[in-house]
């Protein structure tokens, strides 16, 4: 076991989606995998290994923001082996083509700006593995999940003291959301050797203003489950 992760060596499959929510993790598990067991429940941030299509798979909580995110990431890969790491995320969207609810699949990743509290080089842009964005896309399409694709920005302060006119520079570069995790995946992803894809549900519009509800964010991560798992199994 790590400091941070009670589960011993062979309990992760090689392939870990990354849900933020613990509650998200578990609703995952009990919804999509068969025969889920619970491997993880220090500090609250539920890990889950079980089935899906007969392919051992398992999901793992990571917390809100990039030093959570990366003490999860780095033990995942650094201890337990993992070689798949699948984003299982929440963001908010940058352009009015973007819908509430719709998934955006990040294809590149950068910090919003040099207030985002992100340092080390977060700065420039990073991304997915190649081949399982390229699946993504596909297999989105073919189930008829509506999404969009392309660059996003990532940031470490969601309460920020500029508001809104914090993302007129990410909007101005094509981004099309927000979110708090993923260019901490991709760079670790790269350090490791391994494979990564972030995948995010639209749950506010910075440019409408809408907002989805948390009592229904469960059933709203349902196509992104689906295309998650369906990747990692195809990937």
């Amino acid at each position: 076991m790590t400091p941070h992760i009670e589960a011993g060596r062979g309990d992760y499959a090689e392939t870990v989606l990354l849900p933020g929510d613990p509650e998200r993790a578990q609703w995952m598990a009990q919804t999509f995998l068969e025969a889920p067991r619970c491997i993880n429940r220090r500090r609250g941030a539920l890990g889950f290994t079980g089935l899906f299509q007969g392919k051992p798979v398992s999901i793992q909580t990571t917390g809100i923001g990039v030093p959570s995110f990366l003490v999860y990431a780095f033990e995942l890969l650094d201890y337990h082996g993992v070689t798949t790491l699948i984003r299982t995320g929440t963001c908010g969207a940058l352009t009015a083509d973007v819908a509430l609810r719709s998934i955006v699949i990040s294809g590149a990743v950068r910090a919003e700006s040099a207030r985002s509290g992100q340092v080390f080089g977060l700065y420039e842009p990073a991304g997915p593995d190649a081949r399982l964005y390229a699946l993504a896309l596909r297999r989105a399409a073919d189930l008829g999940i509506a999404h969009s694709a392309g660059l996003t920005v990532c940031s470490d302060v969601f309460h920020h003291p500029d508001g809104r006119v914090r993302f007129d520079e990410a909007r101005a570069q094509g981004a099309l959301a927000v979110d708090m995790e993923t260019s901490a995946l991709y760079r670790i992803a790269a350090h490791f050797g391994a494979r990564a894809l972030s995948l995010l549900t639209v749950v506010d519009h910075v440019v409408s203003d809408e907002q989805t509800d948390y009592s229904e964010r469960q059933a709203l991560f349902t196509d992104m489950t689906r295309l998650a798992l369906d990747i990692a199994v195809a990937g």
